[in-house]
Protein backbone atom coordinates (compact mmCIF):
# COMPACT_ATOMS: atom_id res chain seq x y z
CA UNK A 1 0.00 0.00 0.00
CA UNK A 2 2.80 2.57 0.74
CA UNK A 3 4.17 1.96 -2.73
CA UNK A 4 0.72 2.37 -4.27
CA UNK A 5 0.18 5.72 -2.58
CA UNK A 6 3.66 6.87 -3.47
CA UNK A 7 3.06 6.03 -7.12
CA UNK A 8 -0.16 8.00 -7.06
CA UNK A 9 1.57 11.06 -5.67
CA UNK A 10 4.25 10.90 -8.34
CA UNK A 11 1.61 10.51 -11.03
CA UNK A 12 -0.61 13.38 -9.95
CA UNK A 13 1.78 15.67 -8.05
CA UNK A 14 -1.13 17.51 -6.52
CA UNK A 15 -1.05 16.68 -2.80
CA UNK A 16 -0.12 19.52 -0.49
CA UNK A 17 3.04 18.99 1.52
CA UNK A 18 1.33 18.53 4.87
CA UNK A 19 -1.23 16.06 3.58
CA UNK A 20 1.36 14.17 1.58
CA UNK A 21 3.53 13.71 4.64
CA UNK A 22 0.58 12.42 6.62
CA UNK A 23 -0.31 9.98 3.86
CA UNK A 24 3.17 8.51 3.95
CA UNK A 25 2.80 7.83 7.66
CA UNK A 26 -0.78 6.58 7.53
CA UNK A 27 -0.98 4.70 4.26
CA UNK A 28 -1.01 1.20 5.74
CA UNK A 29 -4.64 0.07 5.80
CA UNK A 30 -5.41 -2.10 8.85
CA UNK A 31 -6.67 -5.58 8.15
CA UNK A 32 -9.47 -4.86 10.55
CA UNK A 33 -10.81 -1.57 11.74
CA UNK A 34 -11.05 -2.68 15.35
CA UNK A 35 -13.42 -0.46 17.34
CA UNK A 36 -14.19 1.58 14.22
CA UNK A 37 -15.20 -1.47 12.20
CA UNK A 38 -18.80 -1.20 11.09
CA UNK A 39 -19.50 -3.28 8.00
CA UNK A 40 -17.60 -6.51 8.54
CA UNK A 41 -19.41 -9.67 9.60
CA UNK A 42 -19.35 -10.54 13.29
CA UNK A 43 -16.91 -13.41 12.81
CA UNK A 44 -14.49 -11.02 11.10
CA UNK A 45 -14.53 -8.39 13.81
CA UNK A 46 -11.81 -8.03 16.38
CA UNK A 47 -13.04 -8.15 19.92
CA UNK A 48 -11.99 -4.90 21.53
CA UNK A 49 -13.17 -3.40 24.80
CA UNK A 50 -15.67 -0.72 23.94
CA UNK A 51 -15.71 2.58 25.87
CA UNK A 52 -18.91 2.95 27.84
CA UNK A 53 -20.78 6.26 27.56
CA UNK A 54 -21.04 8.17 30.77
CA UNK A 55 -24.37 8.96 32.28
CA UNK A 56 -23.33 11.71 34.65
CA UNK A 57 -25.26 14.94 35.10
CA UNK A 58 -24.52 18.31 33.61
CA UNK A 59 -21.88 20.21 35.50
CA UNK A 60 -19.45 22.76 34.20
CA UNK A 61 -16.89 21.71 36.77
CA UNK A 62 -17.65 18.00 36.63
CA UNK A 63 -14.80 15.54 36.56
CA UNK A 64 -15.30 11.88 35.80
CA UNK A 65 -17.73 10.62 38.43
CA UNK A 66 -20.14 9.42 35.77
CA UNK A 67 -17.16 7.62 34.25
CA UNK A 68 -16.23 5.95 37.52
CA UNK A 69 -19.79 4.83 38.12
CA UNK A 70 -20.57 3.88 34.54
CA UNK A 71 -17.35 2.92 32.84
CA UNK A 72 -14.45 3.52 35.17
CA UNK A 73 -12.04 0.94 36.45
CA UNK A 74 -12.88 1.07 40.13
CA UNK A 75 -13.66 -2.09 42.04
CA UNK A 76 -16.38 -1.87 44.65
CA UNK A 77 -17.18 -4.37 47.40
CA UNK A 78 -19.37 -6.25 44.94
CA UNK A 79 -16.35 -6.72 42.69
CA UNK A 80 -17.62 -4.43 39.94
CA UNK A 81 -14.85 -3.59 37.51
CA UNK A 82 -14.82 -1.86 34.15
CA UNK A 83 -11.97 -1.62 31.68
CA UNK A 84 -10.64 1.88 31.25
CA UNK A 85 -7.61 1.11 29.12
CA UNK A 86 -7.09 1.83 25.45
CA UNK A 87 -7.03 -1.20 23.14
CA UNK A 88 -3.45 -2.11 22.36
CA UNK A 89 -2.00 -2.60 18.91
CA UNK A 90 -4.89 -0.94 17.09
CA UNK A 91 -3.60 1.20 14.24
CA UNK A 92 -6.59 3.53 14.13
CA UNK A 93 -6.44 4.25 17.85
CA UNK A 94 -2.75 5.07 17.48
CA UNK A 95 -3.59 7.52 14.68
CA UNK A 96 -6.07 9.32 16.95
CA UNK A 97 -3.65 9.45 19.87
CA UNK A 98 -0.77 10.75 17.77
CA UNK A 99 -2.25 13.49 15.56
CA UNK A 100 -0.03 15.41 13.17
CA UNK A 101 1.03 18.77 14.56
CA UNK A 102 -0.26 20.66 11.51
CA UNK A 103 -0.90 24.38 11.67
CA UNK A 104 -2.33 26.39 14.61
CA UNK A 105 -6.09 26.77 14.60
CA UNK A 106 -6.01 30.32 16.00
CA UNK A 107 -3.80 31.84 13.32
CA UNK A 108 -4.56 35.10 11.55
CA UNK A 109 -3.37 33.40 8.36
CA UNK A 110 -6.38 31.08 8.61
CA UNK A 111 -8.78 33.99 8.14
CA UNK A 112 -7.92 34.50 4.48
CA UNK A 113 -7.79 30.73 3.96
CA UNK A 114 -11.26 30.32 5.47
CA UNK A 115 -12.62 33.11 3.27
CA UNK A 116 -11.25 31.24 0.25
CA UNK A 117 -12.88 28.04 1.51
CA UNK A 118 -16.24 29.82 1.82
CA UNK A 119 -15.94 31.04 -1.75
CA UNK A 120 -15.23 27.49 -2.94
CA UNK A 121 -18.13 25.99 -1.00
CA UNK A 122 -20.56 28.60 -2.25
CA UNK A 123 -19.80 27.38 -5.77
CA UNK A 124 -20.24 23.74 -4.72
CA UNK A 125 -23.60 24.51 -3.11
CA UNK A 126 -24.75 26.52 -6.14
CA UNK A 127 -23.94 23.56 -8.36
CA UNK A 128 -26.04 21.16 -6.29
CA UNK A 129 -23.58 19.85 -3.74
CA UNK A 130 -22.40 16.25 -3.79
CA UNK A 131 -24.08 12.83 -3.85
CA UNK A 132 -24.67 10.73 -0.74
CA UNK A 133 -22.36 7.77 -0.31
CA UNK A 134 -24.11 4.46 0.51
CA UNK A 135 -23.25 2.81 3.82
CA UNK A 136 -21.32 0.02 2.16
CA UNK A 137 -17.83 -1.30 2.86
CA UNK A 138 -15.40 -0.13 0.20
CA UNK A 139 -11.66 -0.69 -0.05
CA UNK A 140 -8.91 -0.96 -2.69
CA UNK A 141 -10.09 -3.47 -5.26
CA UNK A 142 -13.80 -2.68 -4.85
CA UNK A 143 -15.71 -1.93 -8.05
CA UNK A 144 -19.14 -0.82 -9.16
CA UNK A 145 -21.69 1.96 -8.78
CA UNK A 146 -20.92 2.67 -5.11
CA UNK A 147 -17.29 3.31 -6.03
CA UNK A 148 -18.43 5.63 -8.82
CA UNK A 149 -20.52 7.59 -6.28
CA UNK A 150 -17.60 7.82 -3.85
CA UNK A 151 -15.35 8.91 -6.71
CA UNK A 152 -17.72 11.73 -7.64
CA UNK A 153 -18.21 12.80 -4.02
CA UNK A 154 -14.47 13.23 -3.44
CA UNK A 155 -13.91 14.83 -6.80
CA UNK A 156 -16.44 17.58 -6.02
CA UNK A 157 -14.86 18.36 -2.62
CA UNK A 158 -11.41 18.49 -4.18
CA UNK A 159 -9.99 15.46 -2.39
CA UNK A 160 -9.66 13.46 -5.61
CA UNK A 161 -7.62 15.27 -8.21
CA UNK A 162 -5.92 13.73 -11.21
CA UNK A 163 -6.16 10.38 -12.93
CA UNK A 164 -8.43 7.71 -11.47
CA UNK A 165 -10.69 5.03 -12.90
CA UNK A 166 -14.22 6.03 -11.80
CA UNK A 167 -15.51 2.50 -11.27
CA UNK A 168 -12.45 1.17 -9.44
CA UNK A 169 -11.16 1.73 -5.91
CA UNK A 170 -7.64 2.37 -7.12
CA UNK A 171 -4.57 3.97 -5.52
CA UNK A 172 -5.76 7.47 -6.39
CA UNK A 173 -9.14 6.92 -4.72
CA UNK A 174 -7.50 5.41 -1.61
CA UNK A 175 -5.28 8.48 -1.32
CA UNK A 176 -8.32 10.74 -1.74
CA UNK A 177 -10.16 8.93 1.06
CA UNK A 178 -7.12 9.36 3.31
CA UNK A 179 -6.95 13.04 2.49
CA UNK A 180 -10.65 13.43 3.28
CA UNK A 181 -10.28 11.59 6.58
CA UNK A 182 -7.32 13.74 7.59
CA UNK A 183 -9.28 16.91 6.89
CA UNK A 184 -12.12 15.67 9.10
CA UNK A 185 -9.99 14.53 12.02
CA UNK A 186 -10.56 10.83 11.30
CA UNK A 187 -8.02 8.00 11.24
CA UNK A 188 -6.63 8.18 7.67
CA UNK A 189 -7.03 4.52 6.75
CA UNK A 190 -8.05 5.02 3.11
CA UNK A 191 -10.88 2.54 3.70
CA UNK A 192 -14.64 3.13 3.87
CA UNK A 193 -15.68 0.90 6.76
CA UNK A 194 -16.58 3.21 9.63
CA UNK A 195 -19.73 5.09 10.57
CA UNK A 196 -17.74 8.25 11.21
CA UNK A 197 -16.28 8.36 7.71
CA UNK A 198 -19.64 7.71 6.01
CA UNK A 199 -21.40 10.30 8.17
CA UNK A 200 -18.73 12.88 7.42
CA UNK A 201 -18.98 12.17 3.70
CA UNK A 202 -22.74 12.65 3.79
CA UNK A 203 -22.96 15.99 5.58
CA UNK A 204 -24.44 18.29 2.88
CA UNK A 205 -22.26 20.95 1.30
CA UNK A 206 -24.71 23.63 2.45
CA UNK A 207 -24.16 22.59 6.08
CA UNK A 208 -20.39 22.64 5.63
CA UNK A 209 -20.70 26.13 4.18
CA UNK A 210 -22.68 27.28 7.23
CA UNK A 211 -19.95 25.87 9.49
CA UNK A 212 -17.26 27.79 7.61
CA UNK A 213 -19.22 31.03 7.79
CA UNK A 214 -19.87 30.69 11.53
CA UNK A 215 -16.28 29.73 12.28
CA UNK A 216 -14.92 32.65 10.26
CA UNK A 217 -16.62 35.05 12.67
CA UNK A 218 -14.89 33.39 15.61
CA UNK A 219 -11.52 33.38 13.87
CA UNK A 220 -11.83 37.09 13.10
CA UNK A 221 -12.63 37.78 16.74
CA UNK A 222 -10.00 35.55 18.36
CA UNK A 223 -7.06 34.95 16.04
CA UNK A 224 -5.64 38.50 15.84
CA UNK A 225 -5.34 38.71 19.62
CA UNK A 226 -4.06 35.17 20.23
CA UNK A 227 -0.73 35.11 22.04
CA UNK A 228 2.27 33.62 20.24
CA UNK A 229 2.51 31.14 23.14
CA UNK A 230 -0.81 29.66 24.20
CA UNK A 231 -2.87 26.57 24.87
CA UNK A 232 -5.90 26.05 22.65
CA UNK A 233 -8.81 23.69 23.23
CA UNK A 234 -10.80 23.38 20.02
CA UNK A 235 -14.04 21.93 21.34
CA UNK A 236 -15.50 20.46 18.11
CA UNK A 237 -12.12 18.89 17.29
CA UNK A 238 -11.75 17.53 20.85
CA UNK A 239 -8.08 18.44 20.67
CA UNK A 240 -5.61 20.53 22.63
CA UNK A 241 -2.79 22.48 20.99
CA UNK A 242 0.27 23.89 22.73
CA UNK A 243 1.40 26.70 20.44
CA UNK A 244 4.73 28.49 20.59
CA UNK A 245 6.18 31.00 18.14
CA UNK A 246 3.24 30.52 15.80
CA UNK A 247 3.88 26.77 15.54
CA UNK A 248 2.11 23.82 17.15
CA UNK A 249 4.59 22.35 19.63
CA UNK A 250 2.20 19.66 20.89
CA UNK A 251 -1.21 18.36 19.89
CA UNK A 252 -3.26 16.15 22.19
CA UNK A 253 -6.46 14.17 21.84
CA UNK A 254 -8.96 15.42 24.40
CA UNK A 255 -12.37 14.57 25.81
CA UNK A 256 -14.72 17.54 26.02
CA UNK A 257 -18.28 18.14 27.19
CA UNK A 258 -21.17 16.12 25.88
CA UNK A 259 -24.17 17.86 24.29
CA UNK A 260 -26.15 17.98 27.55
CA UNK A 261 -23.25 19.59 29.43
CA UNK A 262 -21.11 21.49 26.95
CA UNK A 263 -17.61 22.79 27.48
CA UNK A 264 -17.87 26.60 27.53
CA UNK A 265 -15.99 29.00 25.28
CA UNK A 266 -13.63 31.19 27.29
CA UNK A 267 -10.28 32.96 27.51
CA UNK A 268 -8.05 32.90 30.57
CA UNK A 269 -4.48 32.27 31.75
CA UNK A 270 -3.08 29.04 33.14
CA UNK A 271 -1.71 29.93 36.57
CA UNK A 272 -1.38 26.72 38.54
CA UNK A 273 -0.85 22.99 38.25
CA UNK A 274 -2.19 20.72 41.00
CA UNK A 275 -0.55 17.33 41.38
CA UNK A 276 -2.62 14.50 42.88
CA UNK A 277 -5.55 16.77 43.78
CA UNK A 278 -8.70 16.05 45.68
CA UNK A 279 -11.79 16.08 43.49
CA UNK A 280 -14.62 18.09 45.00
CA UNK A 281 -17.86 16.70 43.62
CA UNK A 282 -20.12 19.32 41.99
CA UNK A 283 -23.60 19.64 43.44
CA UNK A 284 -25.34 18.44 40.28
CA UNK A 285 -23.30 15.22 40.25
CA UNK A 286 -24.09 14.68 43.92
CA UNK A 287 -27.80 14.79 43.07
CA UNK A 288 -27.81 12.76 39.90
CA UNK A 289 -24.92 10.31 40.28
CA UNK A 290 -23.40 10.09 43.72
CA UNK A 291 -26.54 9.76 45.84
CA UNK A 292 -28.18 7.17 43.54
CA UNK A 293 -24.95 5.15 43.59
CA UNK A 294 -24.77 5.50 47.38
CA UNK A 295 -28.30 4.14 47.66
CA UNK A 296 -27.44 1.16 45.48
CA UNK A 297 -24.54 0.30 47.75
CA UNK A 298 -26.53 0.92 50.93
CA UNK A 299 -29.31 -1.40 49.77
CA UNK A 300 -26.67 -4.15 49.56
CA UNK A 301 -25.26 -3.26 52.96
CA UNK A 302 -22.05 -1.94 51.40
CA UNK A 303 -20.04 1.26 51.71
CA UNK A 304 -19.89 3.35 48.53
CA UNK A 305 -17.52 5.89 50.10
CA UNK A 306 -14.92 3.21 50.72
CA UNK A 307 -15.33 1.75 47.24
CA UNK A 308 -14.62 5.09 45.57
CA UNK A 309 -12.38 6.55 48.31
CA UNK A 310 -14.78 9.37 48.97
CA UNK A 311 -15.12 11.59 52.04
CA UNK A 312 -18.35 13.26 53.19
CA UNK A 313 -18.78 16.47 55.18
CA UNK A 314 -21.86 18.05 56.71
CA UNK A 315 -22.82 21.69 56.25
CA UNK A 316 -20.64 22.70 59.22
CA UNK A 317 -17.59 21.07 57.64
CA UNK A 318 -17.48 18.07 59.97
CA UNK A 319 -16.33 14.84 58.36
CA UNK A 320 -18.97 12.13 58.54
CA UNK A 321 -18.49 8.44 59.19
CA UNK A 322 -20.25 6.14 56.69
CA UNK A 323 -22.62 4.93 59.44
CA UNK A 324 -23.78 8.53 59.98
CA UNK A 325 -25.08 8.91 56.43
CA UNK A 326 -28.70 8.12 55.67
CA UNK A 327 -28.52 7.68 51.92
CA UNK A 328 -32.31 7.57 51.64
CA UNK A 329 -32.93 10.79 53.57
CA UNK A 330 -32.98 14.35 52.32
CA UNK A 331 -30.01 15.58 54.36
CA UNK A 332 -27.60 13.62 52.16
CA UNK A 333 -28.20 16.16 49.38
CA UNK A 334 -26.78 18.93 51.59
CA UNK A 335 -23.50 17.15 52.25
CA UNK A 336 -20.24 17.92 50.49
CA UNK A 337 -18.17 15.12 49.03
CA UNK A 338 -14.62 14.86 47.83
CA UNK A 339 -12.56 12.05 46.36
CA UNK A 340 -9.12 11.31 47.76
CA UNK A 341 -6.03 11.35 45.54
CA UNK A 342 -5.32 7.86 44.19
CA UNK A 343 -4.85 6.18 40.83
CA UNK A 344 -8.59 6.12 40.13
CA UNK A 345 -9.27 9.70 41.19
CA UNK A 346 -11.62 11.33 38.70
CA UNK A 347 -9.04 14.02 37.88
CA UNK A 348 -6.22 11.56 37.44
CA UNK A 349 -2.90 12.71 38.85
CA UNK A 350 -2.90 16.31 37.66
CA UNK A 351 -5.21 19.28 37.20
CA UNK A 352 -4.39 22.43 35.19
CA UNK A 353 -6.06 25.52 36.65
CA UNK A 354 -7.06 28.84 35.12
CA UNK A 355 -9.56 31.38 36.50
CA UNK A 356 -13.03 31.24 34.92
CA UNK A 357 -16.63 31.67 35.99
CA UNK A 358 -17.59 28.17 34.79
CA UNK A 359 -15.11 26.42 37.10
CA UNK A 360 -13.73 24.26 34.29
CA UNK A 361 -10.17 23.06 33.97
CA UNK A 362 -7.91 20.65 32.09
CA UNK A 363 -7.01 17.38 33.76
CA UNK A 364 -5.82 13.81 33.58
CA UNK A 365 -8.24 10.88 33.84
CA UNK A 366 -8.12 7.19 34.78
CA UNK A 367 -10.59 6.44 31.98
CA UNK A 368 -8.14 6.29 29.07
CA UNK A 369 -10.36 4.35 26.68
CA UNK A 370 -12.35 7.44 25.64
CA UNK A 371 -9.25 8.99 24.06
CA UNK A 372 -9.31 6.31 21.37
CA UNK A 373 -12.72 7.28 20.00
CA UNK A 374 -12.97 9.38 16.82
CA UNK A 375 -15.67 11.54 18.50
CA UNK A 376 -14.78 12.41 22.09
CA UNK A 377 -17.72 14.32 23.58
CA UNK A 378 -18.14 12.51 26.90
CA UNK A 379 -17.28 14.82 29.79
CA UNK A 380 -19.32 16.99 32.13
CA UNK A 381 -17.72 20.16 30.79
CA UNK A 382 -14.08 19.96 31.84
CA UNK A 383 -11.38 18.85 29.41
CA UNK A 384 -9.48 15.60 29.80
CA UNK A 385 -6.12 15.58 28.05
CA UNK A 386 -4.32 12.55 26.66
CA UNK A 387 -0.61 12.41 27.48
CA UNK A 388 -1.17 15.29 29.86
CA UNK A 389 2.33 14.90 31.36
CA UNK A 390 3.86 16.33 28.19
CA UNK A 391 1.56 19.34 28.32
CA UNK A 392 2.40 19.94 31.98
CA UNK A 393 6.10 19.68 31.18
CA UNK A 394 5.66 22.33 28.47
CA UNK A 395 3.74 24.60 30.84
CA UNK A 396 6.38 24.30 33.57
CA UNK A 397 9.34 24.78 31.22
CA UNK A 398 10.22 28.08 32.92
CA UNK A 399 9.84 26.67 36.43
CA UNK A 400 13.21 25.86 37.97
CA UNK A 401 13.60 22.23 38.95
CA UNK A 402 10.72 20.89 36.93
CA UNK A 403 11.13 18.40 34.11
CA UNK A 404 9.46 15.25 32.84
CA UNK A 405 11.25 13.00 35.32
CA UNK A 406 9.96 15.02 38.25
CA UNK A 407 6.45 15.10 36.82
CA UNK A 408 6.44 11.34 36.39
CA UNK A 409 7.76 10.98 39.93
CA UNK A 410 4.81 13.03 41.21
CA UNK A 411 2.52 10.56 39.49
CA UNK A 412 4.35 7.56 40.90
CA UNK A 413 4.54 8.78 44.49
CA UNK A 414 1.11 10.42 44.72
CA UNK A 415 2.62 13.45 46.46
CA UNK A 416 0.20 16.35 46.65
CA UNK A 417 1.63 19.64 45.46
CA UNK A 418 0.34 22.85 43.85
CA UNK A 419 2.79 24.61 41.55
CA UNK A 420 2.40 28.18 40.35
CA UNK A 421 3.22 28.44 36.64
CA UNK A 422 6.21 30.78 36.32
CA UNK A 423 5.24 31.74 32.79
CA UNK A 424 1.48 32.15 32.92
CA UNK A 425 0.13 30.91 29.63
CA UNK A 426 -3.01 32.16 27.85
CA UNK A 427 -5.59 29.44 27.31
CA UNK A 428 -8.44 29.60 24.80
CA UNK A 429 -11.41 27.26 24.77
CA UNK A 430 -12.92 27.88 21.35
CA UNK A 431 -15.61 26.51 19.05
CA UNK A 432 -14.18 26.31 15.55
CA UNK A 433 -15.84 23.50 13.59
CA UNK A 434 -14.53 24.47 10.13
CA UNK A 435 -11.50 26.40 8.94
CA UNK A 436 -9.08 26.79 6.09
CA UNK A 437 -5.29 26.78 6.39
CA UNK A 438 -2.63 28.43 4.23
CA UNK A 439 -1.63 25.07 2.72
CA UNK A 440 -4.98 25.04 0.91
CA UNK A 441 -6.66 22.45 3.12
CA UNK A 442 -10.20 22.88 4.48
CA UNK A 443 -10.86 21.22 7.82
CA UNK A 444 -14.17 20.15 9.34
CA UNK A 445 -15.22 18.78 12.70
CA UNK A 446 -18.68 17.96 14.13
CA UNK A 447 -20.89 20.92 14.99
CA UNK A 448 -21.56 18.93 18.13
CA UNK A 449 -23.43 21.66 20.06
CA UNK A 450 -25.40 22.87 17.05
CA UNK A 451 -23.99 26.39 17.14
CA UNK A 452 -23.27 26.72 13.41
CA UNK A 453 -26.59 25.79 11.82
CA UNK A 454 -27.69 22.50 10.33
CA UNK A 455 -26.93 20.70 13.58
CA UNK A 456 -29.10 17.69 12.75
CA UNK A 457 -26.54 16.63 10.18
CA UNK A 458 -23.29 18.38 11.08
CA UNK A 459 -23.33 16.98 14.60
CA UNK A 460 -23.40 13.45 13.19
CA UNK A 461 -19.80 14.02 12.23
Amino acid sequence: MPKMISNFRRATQVAAAGIAAALVVACVIPASAGPFNWFKDKDQRQTQPQPQPQQGPSSSGGGLFGGLFNGGRSRGPAGESHSSELPRGNAEVEMILNPALGLPTLSSRNIAATKAAIKKYKVIVAQGGWPSVPAKALKPGSRGQNVITLHRRLEISGDLVGMSIPSEYDAALAAAVQKFQLRHGLPPTGVIDSKATVKALNVPASVRLAQLQASLKRLKRLAPSASSRHVLVNIPAAQVEAVQGGQVAQRHAAVVGKVARPTPELRSKIKEVNFNPYWYVPRSIIHKDLVPKGRQYASRGQDMLAAYRMEAFDTAGNQLEPRQIDWFGEAVYTYNFRQQPWKENSLGFVKINFPNKDAVYLHDTPLKSLFGKPARFESSGCVRVHNVSSLVNWLLASNSGWNMNRIQNMKATGEQKSVKVAKQTPVYLVYVSAWGTPDGQIHFRPDIYGLDGGAHTASAY
